[in-house]
Parts: structure tokens; C-alpha cells; sequence
């Protein structure tokens, strides 16, 4: 028998001093030589107001470095096919373990992607249907819509020496099962060919009303040029060829002044150049002209199912796996629990696992035939967790980018157990928030600050909550903000009505949506919210909607170029000067000849990470010396655009450089909070709340009566949140009336009008369980909200 005397060690093993993150000298994008240190194994949450350099350090600094560590223990010949990350800006990362980054992207918005594919639960489901549906049709590929039904067949000679030939027959097939005529996608597009050209012109007139079709361009050039027309019959004469020609013809070679081009029908040309892209990532000209062109229809043979009859006709216990996808996952999971097949017990054990987590994370109410484009944002990262619950990984840094974001009070609670067991398992856990209910459970808090942008960018507290409550820092003196309740609400001027709603999951939905005031559309996530303003309010002219799709742009967009304020600054410097305003454009002919307009220039260094230095001949300014000696008001272009907004503001307003115009984008900026912002600041520096409240300041230009808001807290620190509330305060009082979609307390008690939809999610929800004034909703508490509320307000 073995005996074993327990003894205690002399002293802490050296593996067990390795219990905190160092991080020294971080100088990523706003940081200031921060120095800090974070312990391991717990749960670490990081705030600060928008802009202030919280997702530098957690994403772009610590989790940075984590991932590209970890790509550099790969061979050279992998890490050719990896992304080339650069060392961020920083002296010393020590104790880093393996960062898995759950963050707000949006999934693809490919037209195939669905919720199913994106967590795997198809798959597992075609396995499934593979094994156990009747009739019998196929291996799993049989089952999937990405993938179609081929064969072929043919022969082929074998040369075997003099004399010796053999000839061998062969055939290959392969069943899938996508729908043939819509593709896999579940909906068909129909164009509306009187969007796309005036017919009784003719190609010299220039009859066309799409995009970029101008008269000189070589996009009809190469009609009015191939040959196949008379450039002086109108449209609406060509012959039954001609009209084939001009709108279907297949890809071909034509010769215009001895240039070789490719001639195709104007149809097939409109769909991969317009329609195969991102409806989202289209410049806005371009999206207003697609939904005037194009219709989508559900696809007639599939029923939108996207697949083949053959798949649809196997089913299991009378449930085909079309009807299995467009069940609620709560729903499909109670139906996977009920199949007993002893032969597919693992893979039904690992289904069960992956819908359980669905429900337990609050999106029971999704069905896995969801398009992954339409998830919101907080729906998308939630739907990018359900792989980590459960996994056996310990010791592994888990990084999220506000996990609240979408979620309703009565949710948050959940989420916030989530994080906790991750953390309990022996995890690392870093969560960027601003959300209090968040900030609560912490056990380690770092605030940023003071302010944002330059004047944010160091660490203004780190410790417990309690610590921070009592610190006098920007977070710390709003964290216990309590917005109160209105003594008198503004009254209506009129009425929108919505009869019989049913988008989605509405129910037959009557409500009077009150004009000119602020009205808060709210309730627990997937209760209906979106679906009853986005899918019932017209989109007419006078309606404004800022949705929640993220702004988009490269390394050479700024606020300056996204806003539209650079075109009147580029015009007031070409008539001040006597020259083309293409000169004032880094992306145009002001562009420094070296540096291609960039400031920078890169060295790719095949798998060592690429290296960016700042362009000698123009100082990283992006212009062309020549382009700099031109001045407006005292100052080059450069200048201009390395002026914060509140400079510009003032700069623009009056004297020799003023430019009404500009002056009153510069405002709408300074409105929304982005004062301290340059104007040339590359968008891709912006936090999501800077890129949320700049795409605001820009629909605030819009005409329009009626202002639709999903969401603008999103990103928004508790001290942001008030300077919200009065910009929303502003647009009703200049006659506006603003509907908005959202869950944060402070806008609901804000609010002239509230609309509560429930009582749940999903089928158990899209009914109104509330309307009326936010005072109404607090002394009822009948409703999950109005218990949310009252506790906010203390009621």
C-alpha cells in the first residue's frame, strides 16, 4: 500500500506566477504608452466614453498579438496562405494566452448563408436526414441547397504503346440539392427594364438611367461601339435580335479603336456588377437605384425553401428538413430530443448540444433558415458564442465587444451568466461595455479616458466596481445616472397608423404610432420591434431610417469623404485658385506620385508581416507638393483636413474660408458628439459608436418628416447617452417626429410615447402588451419592461 504524506511547498511553484497580463508602453492608434495589468482567470471589463481607446487595447493590442503569436508557430509555407498581421505599437505583451475574439461584424450577407450554416446545425441536420429520411435520396450533399445536382459523361482513349489504343467509357454523377431555378438563394429577381433606360431614345441620346452609364464611359461605349447597333434607332424599335443582342447577349470580344473589350447583354452585365454584390456595402445612389430596378420574389418552385423537390420529399416522421429549418430552434430542439435512433445517438447528443445553446443564450426564437444578413448585430455575435458554450478549452483569453448590445434588460441577466461561466471554467475573460448591469459583475474594472479621440487614450482607474463607484472619473460619476421620468410629455400632432402587421412574427398588428414626438419602440429581443417599423412604416420620401448596418471604408476614407464635406471644401480651393478641383483629392489627381495618395507605403515581405512607413516626399500629408501651395483661408488642404471638427466648425462659419455648405456638415458632426474628431482620420480608426453617430450626423442632412432610429445608443457610453437624448430632444422640437427602436432604460424614460411589444420572443411574441406614456407603463408594471423601468427610476 502506498502511502503519501502531504506536504506544503516551501514556496509557490514558478508555473503559478504567470497570473497576470502585462501590457507596457501601448501607443496603438489613440493609446498613450499605457501600462497596465490584467489578472487571469477572471472577468475583466473595460469602459470608458466613445472613442476613448478601449477596443485599442483589448482588440487591436492584446488579442492582436495573441493571434498573430499563435500564426507565427505554423510553418512558412501555412502562414503564406494567413493574413499578414503586424506587431502592434506596443514595448512589452507578456503573459498572453490564446485570444478567441467574439466580436458586433455582421455574418456574410452572402444570399446562401444562413443561420444553419453558420453553426454548423445544417450540416449535422443533413447528416441526420441522410441517415434516417424516407424515402432514402442520397448521401448529406443530397440534402444541401449549396450544392447542385451534376453528371456527366464521356470517353477517353489510353495510349498503350505502338499499335495498343484502349478506349474507356466513363460517367460521373452527383446529387444535391439546391433548387435549379432559384439556385439556392430562395428568392428570385425580377428587373424592371424601364429603370434601366429611357426606350424611346437612342444610344446617341443617351438613353440610360443606371449608375456610372454616362454618355463618355467606356460602360457605353462599348454598346454604343460593338457594332451590333444603329446608335441612332431608338430602343424601342430594335428587332426581335437586336433586342436579344442589346439586353441578353453572352460575353463577347469586340475591337473598339484598337482596344480589345468584352460586349454582354445589358441584363447579365447589371446582375454580377450590381446584384452579386452586398446590398449593404453599395454606395447609397447605387442602393436607392437597385431597389427601384429590382424586385425579389420568393422562388416559385422551392416555396423559398432553396431546395430541390428531392430533398423536400424525405422526410423524417413527416418533417422534411425544409420544415425542420423553418422551425423556431427552441421548437426543433424539443422535436430532435423526441428521435431515439440508437444508431445516430452521437450526432443527435451534438445537435441537441449546439439548439440547446441557442435557446440558452436567447435566440430560441431564430429558425436555422434565417439569412445570416439580417441578424442584427448583437444577434450575430451571440449566434458566433454558441460554439464556444461548451468547450472543453480552459486557460484561453475569451475577448467580447459589448455582449449587451440588442439584448433587453430581462435578457442581459442571461448573458451576464454566460460570461460568468466561461470565467469559472478557468478562462480569461475581457469584455469591452458600457452597459451598468455588465460593469456590475466584474471583477476587475479599467476605465479610459479622460475624453476621446486625443483626449483619450490613458488609463484613468483600474480596480473593483465598488472603487470605481466611489472614483471620480467620467464612468465612475455616471455609472449610478438614473434618467428620470418626464413631469410633462409632448402631445401628438397626429397619428401613423399600422393595420393587420404580420411581418415575421407580428400577429395582425393595429397601432397608432404618434407623430411629433419622441416614440420608443421596445420589448425583449426577437419580440418584433424591427420587424413592426421597418416592415410597416413606408419607406417613403419623407421617412429618414438609420438602421444599425455598420458604416464601411478603406484605409483612404475619412469623415471628411464619407460625410460629403470634402466635395465643397474641393470646390471653394479650385475657385479660390483658378485650378480643377480633382487637385484637392488624395484618390484623384492631387495624389502624391510616390505613395499613390496613401501617406504610407507598404513593403510586403512575403509571410513576415508587411511594413508601413510614412511616405518621405509628402510627410504622410497624401497630396503632391504642387497641390500644397495652393491655400484657402490661410491653409493648404492638408491643413484643412487635419482640423478637428470643432476647428472646422468655427474655421468655416464666417471671414475669407467661409463655406456654408461645409459649415453645416462640420454642425450636424459637432451635434452627434464627434468634436474632437479630424477630419481626415481614416475610418477604419473609428470605434463603432464614432462610426454609428457619424452616419447619424450624415441622415440628418436627409429631408424628411419622420426620423426611424434602430438603436443609436449602440457604443454609447452612459455620459454619450445624454448628449443622445438631446440631440433627439432637438429634431422633435424643429418639427420632427422620431421613432425609435431601442432597450436602454435612460430613452424609454426619455421618451414622450412608449410602444411595448411582446410578451416574448419569437411565435410568443409580435403582440403589443403596452402603449402609452412611460409614467403609464411604470405605475402598471404589467409588462417585463415596466418592471425594468421602475427599478431604473426608482419607482
Amino acid at each position: 500500500m502506498t502511502t503519501r504524506t502531504e506536504q506544503q511547498p516551501a514556496e509557490p511553484h514558478a508555473a503559478d506566477s504567470h497570473d497576470l497580463i502585462r501590457v507596457h508602453g501601448a501607443r496603438e492608434n489613440n493609446l498613450k504608452d499605457v501600462s497596465i495589468e490584467i489578472p487571469k482567470r477572471r472577468l475583466t471589463v473595460f469602459t470608458g466614453v466613445s472613442g476613448s481607446g478601449k477596443s485599442s487595447l483589448v482588440f487591436d493590442t492584446i488579442a492582436a498579438e495573441s493571434q498573430r503569436l499563435i500564426n507565427e508557430t505554423y510553418s512558412a509555407f501555412l502562414q503564406g496562405f494567413m493574413p499578414n498581421l503586424a506587431r502592434p505599437e506596443v514595448d512589452v505583451l507578456d503573459g498572453l494566452t490564446t485570444a478567441i475574439t467574439v466580436d458586433q461584424q455582421r455574418m456574410g450577407s452572402d444570399p446562401r448563408s444562413t443561420v444553419g450554416t453558420a453553426t454548423d446545425a445544417n450540416a449535422m441536420l443533413r447528416i441526420l436526414f441522410s441517415r434516417l429520411g424516407t424515402p432514402h435520396i442520397g448521401p448529406p450533399a443530397a440534402y444541401s441547397f449549396n450544392v447542385a445536382s451534376v453528371s456527366a459523361s464521356g470517353g477517353f482513349t489510353i495510349d498503350r504503346g505502338t499499335d495498343r489504343t484502349k478506349t474507356e467509357k466513363v460517367s460521373f454523377s452527383r446529387t444535391g440539392g439546391m433548387c435549379t431555378h432559384c439556385e439556392g438563394r430562395g428568392t428570385i429577381s425580377d428587373i424592371d427594364l424601364t429603370q434601366l433606360f429611357d426606350d424611346s431614345k437612342s444610344l446617341s441620346e443617351g438613353p440610360f438611367t443606371i449608375p456610372n452609364y454616362t454618355g463618355d464611359g467606356w460602360a457605353v461605349r462599348v454598346i454604343a461601339e460593338s457594332g451590333f447597333f444603329d446608335k441612332d434607332k431608338p430602343i424601342r424599335e430594335y428587332g426581335k435580335k437586336e433586342r436579344h443582342d442589346f439586353l441578353y447577349r453572352e460575353p463577347t470580344k469586340v475591337k473598339i479603336n484598337g482596344v480589345n473589350l468584352t460586349y454582354e447583354g445589358l441584363i447579365p452585365k447589371i446582375q454580377k456588377s450590381f446584384l452579386s454584390k452586398d446590398r449593404e456595402s453599395m454606395q447609397p445612389h447605387i442602393r436607392a437605384f437597385v431597389d427601384r430596378a429590382v424586385t425579389f420574389a420568393e422562388c416559385p418552385d422551392c416555396d423559398g425553401t432553396r431546395l430541390s423537390a428531392l430533398a423536400r420529399s424525405s422526410k423524417i416522421g413527416g418533417v422534411g428538413i425544409a420544415d425542420a429549418c423553418a422551425m423556431e430552434i427552441r421548437d426543433l430542439a424539443e422535436w430532435v430530443r423526441g428521435l431515439t435512433e440508437p444508431s445516430v445517438t452521437p450526432l443527435l447528443t451534438k445537435l441537441q448540444h449546439t439548439l440547446d445553446s441557442f435557446v440558452e443564450i436567447g435566440l430560441g426564437y431564430l429558425s436555422l433558415d434565417r439569412a445570416s444578413g439580417t441578424l442584427s448585430g448583437g444577434e450575430a455575435q451571440r449566434t458566433k458564442m454558441i460554439r464556444h458554450l461548451g468547450s472543453s478549452l480552459t486557460d484561453v483569453t475569451y475577448v467580447f465587444d459589448e455582449p449587451s448590445i440588442g439584448l433587453h434588460p430581462h435578457d442581459i441577466q442571461r448573458m451576464n451568466n454566460l460570461l460568468l461561466r466561461l470565467r469559472d471554467k478557468g478562462n480569461t475573460v475581457l469584455v469591452v461595455e458600457h452597459k451598468p448591469e455588465t460593469i456590475a459583475i466584474a471583477d476587475h474594472v479599467v476605465d479610459l479616458g479622460p475624453g476621446a479621440g486625443t483626449a483619450g487614450g490613458t488609463v484613468c482607474f483600474e480596480g473593483s466596481v465598488d472603487a470605481l463607484r466611489a472614483s471620480d472619473t467620467v464612468t465612475g460619476r455616471h455609472l449610478d445616472d438614473r434618467a428620470r421620468l418626464k413631469e410633462t410629455v409632448r402631445e401628438a400632432t397626429g397619428v401613423l397608423e399600422i393595420r393587420g402587421a404580420n411581418a415575421n412574427n407580428l400577429q395582425d398588428v393595429d397601432v397608432d404610432i404618434p407623430l411629433g414626438v419622441l416614440c420608443v419602440v421596445t420589448g425583449v429581443a426577437g419580440s418584433g420591434k424591427s420587424s413592426l417599423v421597418h416592415g410597416s412604416v413606408p419607406a417613403s420620401e419623407g421617412v429618414v431610417s438609420v438602421d444599425q448596418t455598420p458604416i464601411r471604408g478603406s484605409r483612404r476614407s475619412n469623415p471628411a469623404t464619407y460625410t460629403g464635406l470634402l466635395d465643397p471644401i474641393r470646390k471653394a480651393f479650385a475657385k479660390a485658385n483658378g485650378v480643377k478641383p480633382a487637385l484637392f483629392s488624395a484618390n484623384s489627381e492631387g495624389a502624391c506620385p510616390t505613395c499613390n495618395g496613401a501617406g504610407v507605403i507598404y513593403t510586403d515581405l512575403a509571410i513576415m508581416q508587411s511594413t508601413a512607413t510614412t511616405c518621405e516626399d509628402c510627410g504622410g500629408k497624401r497630396f503632391d507638393a504642387s497641390v500644397l501651395e495652393y491655400r484657402f483661408g490661410g491653409r493648404d488642404i492638408s491643413e484643412v483636413l487635419a482640423m478637428s471638427v470643432t476647428e472646422a466648425e468655427e474655421f468655416f462659419r464666417e471671414g475669407e474660408a467661409r463655406i456654408p455648405a461645409a459649415h453645416r456638415i462640420v454642425e450636424r458632426m459637432a451635434d452627434v458628439g464627434l468634436g474632437y474628431l479630424t477630419l481626415g482620420q481614416p475610418l477604419t480608426t473609428l470605434s463603432g459608436g464614432e462610426r454609428q453617430r457619424l452616419k447619424l450626423a450624415v441622415h440628418m442632412a436627409d429631408k424628411g418628416g419622420v426620423y426611424v432610429l434602430d438603436e443609436p445608443t449602440t457604443g454609447l457610453h452612459l455620459a454619450d447617452v445624454e448628449q443622445l437624448l438631446s440631440l433627439l430632444d432637438r429634431l422633435v422640437d424643429s418639427g420632427k417626429s422620431v421613432i425609435v427602436i431601442e432597450h436602454h432604460q435612460a430613452v424609454m424614460a426619455h421618451a414622450d410615447w412608449i410602444v411595448d411589444l411582446g410578451p416574448g420572443a419569437g411565435h410568443d411574441g409580435g403582440r403589443v402588451v403596452f402603449e402609452g406614456t412611460p409614467a403609464d407603463l411604470v405605475a402598471a408594471r404589467s409588462t417585463l419592461t415596466g418592471e425594468h423601468l421602475a427599478a431604473y427610476v426608482g419607482a
